[in-house]
């Protein structure tokens, strides 16, 4: 069961990933991808997540958040991993569609945004960086 949720899982992410990143130059698909990627597709995971979250949490012996033991003692149990998993998939993904939405609200082109999208789907929290970055220095030029 948990190597096919997480190939489903990974699946969806990643054809959600591809739809947001050709939503750059594709205005129509844009329209609809938006949305539904930064905002159906993370609850959608946010969802699967609490599931198995709910079906396996009590199974960790030792397992916590309290220490970064207690954290590998979490992930020890397949299940939780998968959790984990899930997890970073829902987060990166909304901020992924936040990065979308806001970039085409700020009228920067897809030859700009889809390689920061692209940085984002493979390392969240760096993606996110170099987009606040590009955001800070754009407004500081615009002004």
């Amino acid at each position: 069961m948990v190597d096919t949720v997480f190939s489903i899982a990974n699946l969806f992410a990643l054809v959600t990933w591809v739809a947001l990143i050709l939503g750059r130059f594709i205005k129509s698909l844009q329209r609809v991808v938006d949305p539904l990627a930064g905002f159906v597709a993370p609850a959608l995971l946010a969802l699967a997540y609490a599931v198995v979250m709910v079906m396996f949490w009590g199974q960790a012996e030792g397992g916590g958040f309290g220490s970064l033991q207690a954290v590998g003692a979490l992930f020890a149990k397949p299940e939780l991993l998968l959790a984990g998993w899930i997890h970073y998939l829902a987060f990166d993904l909304f901020v992924g569609g936040w990065i979308a939405r806001t970039a085409s609200q700020a009228g920067l082109p897809g030859l700009v945004i889809a390689p920061i999208l692209v940085l984002t789907f493979l390392l969240g929290p760096v993606g996110y960086l170099v987009f606040s970055l590009l955001r800070l220095a754009t407004r500081k030029t615009a002004k």
